[in-house]
């Protein structure tokens, strides 16, 4: 029944702590500007008081913030007192194993989603729905012994619960290779999206600049290899073979790392990265560790099965190898020493066997999940006693339930790609979906649908003016501005307001209603507002006094090429004026006062809370201690002390001297694989473990008794 990847769900559970690290504290520094009563959109406008009770409020809009008046807060300190929290429990769990519970990972999610709630479009991206959810599979799938500080403990139906995650990173994966081609973005059609994409999207960093120089060829090759990552090789996430699994887990974490090199994309990689966890064994992660089993010499003639075992593998990557090389026309060029490649099929011959293979792709997770869900009830048949028997029994009938109602919610979005698969559900599982679509329990995805900016890169260009005859442009710390800036890298840190401002260069500027808030609060001289632009006022030009005027220019950026020479510092980019964005304004304007109105974004203050309560004064001091720093300084802080302290941990369990502790031996055949019963029910008791007991294997009775000795290492 192979061992329980204990080591792989630790790494998951350490991993989305990291990640929430990173969304709480990026969002913490950011909420003044955002959502303050300054701010851009001010959150408060999503709490309006309609005379419900508080359990109905909740109810109806699931968000903690509804306490903030109970504590003195208003939404914005509210908000800030919900990072707050959430940067501490996600620290915790990252450094101290016994933290990564199942109650700490509930509150981690119940913070995550409070915001969600009132984040409005700076909070609406996928990678945020996906950490809701991830979260919410994690409640699940770790141990529930918070008041027990002690390793954690694997128990038989654990890995039912976390087949969940591998079904998530197959969605993910799978659904956003298809997008690619049934949004019929003809870059992805004719393999030449990567051409455009390192220097469209939002945020590069300067390997993109050097990725974009990289031959056609190749560019078109490198969607290729996207294609069968994203599309073929998720289907091996539910192979019977273990290497088969490995290869796909470092196929998805190649592709990861190469956007991470090239993009600014937040936690999003890294969660991904976490996701794939689930892809691994107890035996490889030991590896890592350097605490693998040993194995025994392979014998020869192999066995049967080791051969038919082979044989298949083989047969898999010589099967996707000729997929590849037919759907993709891969030739090598000699002549030309390159290798061309094209789509070798339709988009109607596409949709035809998407809408053939998507239901059948269901029974297969089907299929998976109902050997975990047996392998798991094996498990409970070898607990010892008949009471921890039957104890182990009902938990897994509990948590099997849970499991598989959670995989038919998730069929809903899953089936999105393919509306008559969608339409072909039973119509319980919509009702059931409805039912809790509001929680972000499960969610549709599909990254990088179309790609932007064929003809030039769109970015808003901000002037301020105080006499409307010389205009000065406003800088960004982070989106591209100065041509002869170099693009930052800011990752794992998401600066929402240069996300949203790429968004907003694709359409008008009403399209994005936010945008007339934002040149208002500018034109207003809000500091929370300034620091998204600049952290540091001196590289603000406007810093001693607002503009009177403010405008906004839209031009096209692409990447300099690198054959391009100019005096002086190498430009990164080179760009053109396009088309003006946003017309010119002032205080007063009634073209302003219009928009805002018709936005809505225009009422009056709500009034400000006494600050002599003692919670309200703490916030504010954190806040002032917080400000000089930007987002990404804050986020690597955190992360630097998290190493710094696992390091000095790991050097203070280092054996001073003496023998080596002694190898463990490995579980009999069917028995539970729990070292000397960690687990508070008891079902776990393995032979070995009493015989060393019995037989003073630890030597503290020797100790006792006046033998000399050394205490042995548990």
């Amino acid at each position: 029944m192979g061992e329980p990847p204990r080591r792989p769900r630790s790494l998951f559970l350490a991993g989305l702590a990291a990640a929430y690290l990173a969304a709480f504290a990026s969002l913490y520094v950011q909420i003044p500007g955002l959502y303050g009563r300054d701010g851009i959109l001010p959150a408060r406008k999503m709490l309006r008081l309609s005379g419900k009770g508080l359990w109905e409020q909740l109810r109806d809009f699931p968000t903690l913030l509804w306490l903030g008046p109970h504590l003195g807060l208003d939404t914005e300190l509210g908000m800030e007192l919900l990072c707050l929290l959430g940067i501490l429990a996600s620290f915790g769990a990252l450094l101290f194993e016994p933290l990564r519970d199942s109650l700490l990972f509930a509150l981690l999610r119940m913070l995550y989603l409070s915001l969600y709630q009132v984040g409005q479009i700076f909070l609406y991206f996928q990678w945020d729905s996906l950490l809701l959810e991830a979260g919410f599979l994690a409640v699940l799938v770790a141990p529930l012994h918070l008041l027990k500080w002690q390793s954690t403990a694997w128990r038989p139906h654990d890995s039912v619960t976390f087949w969940l995650v591998r079904w998530l990173l197959f969605r993910l994966m799978f659904a956003s290779g298809v997008v690619k081609l049934t949004s019929r973005c003809p870059t992805w059609w004719g393999l030449t999206a990567l051409t455009y994409h390192y220097e469209t999207q939002c945020i590069p960093t300067p390997a993109a600049w050097f990725a974009h120089q990289l031959p056609v060829w190749f560019q078109k090759f490198s969607v290729v290899a996207t294609y069968v990552i994203e599309i073929a090789i998720p289907l091996l996430f539910f192979a019977p073979i273990r290497r088969l699994r490995l290869f796909a887990f470092y196929s998805q974490v190649l592709l990861q790392v190469l956007i991470i090199l090239t993009g600014n994309y937040n936690f999003f990689n890294m969660l991904t990265i976490v996701l794939a966890f689930s892809l691994l064994d107890e035996e490889h992660v030991g590896r890592w560790l350097g605490r693998s089993k040993r194995r025994h010499a392979s014998t020869w003639p192999p066995s049967l099965r080791s051969f038919l075992s082979t044989l298949l593998e083989l047969s898999t990557y010589a099967l996707l190898l000729y997929w590849s090389v037919q759907s993709f026309g891969l030739e090598i060029n000699w002549e030309k020493k390159l290798l061309d490649s094209k789509v070798a099929f339709t988009y109607h011959e596409f949709k035809m066997w998407l809408q053939a293979v998507t239901l059948p792709l269901v029974g297969l997770g089907f299929l998976s999940l109902s050997w975990e869900i047996l392998s798991a009830l094996y498990r409970c048949a070898c607990v010892r006693g008949c009471f921890w028997k039957l104890w182990a029994t009902l938990q897994w009938a509990v948590f099997t339930t849970a499991t598989v109602g959670m995989f038919a919610i998730s069929l809903v979005p899953f089936t999105y790609i393919d509306r008559e698969s969608n339409d072909k559900l039973w119509p319980g599982i919509h009702q059931m979906f409805s039912a809790v679509e509001r929680f972000q329990v499960v969610n549709s995805y599909g990254l990088f649908r179309r790609m932007t900016g064929v003809g030039g890169r769109p970015e808003v260009v901000l002037e301020g003016s105080y006499d409307k005859q010389s205009w000065t442009e406003i800088e960004f710390m982070y989106k591209p501005g100065n041509v002869s800036v170099a693009p930052p890298v800011v990752a794992p840190h998401q600066p929402r307001l240069d996300w949203q401002m790429w968004f907003a260069a694709l359409d008008h500027h009403s399209s994005s209603p936010w945008f007339t808030s934002f040149v208002y609060r500018l034109l207003q001289g809000k500091e929370d507002v300034i620091r998204l632009v600049q952290v540091d006022e001196s590289q603000y030009p406007f810093s001693a006094r607002p503009p009177v005027y403010i405008r906004a220019q839209l031009y096209k950026y692409w990447f300099t090429g690198s054959a391009e020479g100019s005096q002086g510092p190498a430009p990164w980019w080179r760009r053109q004026h396009f088309q003006e964005f946003f017309p010119t304004v002032s205080l007063g304007d009634p073209a302003l006062e219009n928009l805002l109105s018709q936005h809505g974004l225009k009422d009056k203050l709500a009034p400000l809370r006494p600050a002599d309560a003692l919670l309200p004064w703490l916030l504010r001091s954190l806040r002032q201690l917080v400000r000089p720093f930007s987002g990404p300084a804050v986020l690597w802080s955190l992360y630097l002390v998290a190493a710094t302290v696992c390091l000095l941990r790991a050097l203070g369990r280092r054996p001073r001297g003496g023998a080596p502790p002694a190898r463990h031996k490995g579980p009999r055949r069917g028995e539970p694989t729990d070292r000397g019963g960690g687990e508070k029910n008891g079902q776990v008791r393995r032979k070995e473990a009493k015989e060393a007991e019995e037989k003073g294997e630890g030597r503290a009775r020797g100790a006792a008794d006046g033998h000399g000795g050394t205490k042995k290492k548990k």
